[in-house]
């Protein structure tokens, strides 16, 4: 899949996006004050840095099952608890949490609907769960162009548009499945500047995610081809991506 990367790499290719989307989901997810929270799949950090701001560290717990992201976390957020675990298997008790959060998460279980099952099993009666997930399906992701140009360049490859949560109802919808209650959806929107198409383009090459993993298995060529793709259909100069996020938030 492309995570077993250093912070750093991920920062560079998908934090410029997911960072500032943390507020935007955290504000979805309406946890009142004086909660106790867990971050899904924290990553390096993104929405825990926003957690721990409006929580305070010791009111917040964060898993992922990176070493290398849960390392540079517990460098960045000390207080915080952060465990090496996944979605699946969270290393908690029923009903440990106030609110149980996953950004960017779901779509990268293998079982989304058992991983939000085990969400929810944590999540005390009552409390609240969210996850949000980019828009992949409908074309207004950050990684929208690059997808478009791989496949015109590649009809057959595997995109990310096919990932679970990633169309329009379909996070709400395996919420249902998981037996959330007063399941609600909706549309987080970000918008982010980019120097320039080379600034644009660069963390491409990282390795990180589907689309790093993609990148890194092109030869010279191919890849060239993509990134002379892509140029093309980008503006000139500094320009600013506007990126979309599919929200779902339900009730334990």
């Amino acid at each position: 899949m492309g995570f077993s990367v250093d912070a750093a790499s991920y920062d560079r290719f998908m934090g410029r996006y997911s960072l500032p989307l943390a507020p935007e989901f955290a504000d979805f997810a309406l946890v009142p004050a004086g909660r106790r929270v867990l971050d899904v799949g924290c990553g390096p950090g993104a929405l825990t840095g926003e957690l721990v701001e409006r929580f305070g560290p010791s009111s917040v717990a964060a898993v992922d099952p990176s070493q290398s992201f849960v390392s540079a976390a517990r460098e960045r957020y000390p207080g915080v608890d952060f465990q090496l675990a996944s979605a699946e298997n969270l290393p908690f008790d029923d009903a440990t949490f106030d609110a149980v959060l996953a950004q960017l998460v779901v779509h990268f279980t293998p079982e989304p609907v058992r991983a939000l099952g085990e969400m929810k099993r944590v999540t005390r009666h009552g409390g609240i769960m969210a996850a949000c997930v980019w828009d992949h399906a409908g074309g207004s992701g950050p990684l929208a162009v690059f997808w478009e140009a791989a496949r015109s360049l590649d009809p057959g490859l595997d995109d990310e548009s096919r990932l679970p949560g990633a169309k329009e109802g379909h996070l709400a919808q395996l919420f249902d499945e998981a037996g959330l209650s007063k399941v609600e959806d909706g549309v987080l929107s970000v918008e982010v500047g980019h120097a320039s198409f080379e600034d644009w383009w660069e963390p491409f090459e990282l390795g990180v995610g589907p689309a790093g993993t993609y990148t890194s298995g092109l030869d010279q060529a191919q890849r060239n081809a993509l990134r002379e793709t892509c140029r093309r259909m980008l503006p000139t100069g500094s320009f600013i991506l506007t990126a979309r996020a599919w929200a779902a938030r339900g009730v334990a």
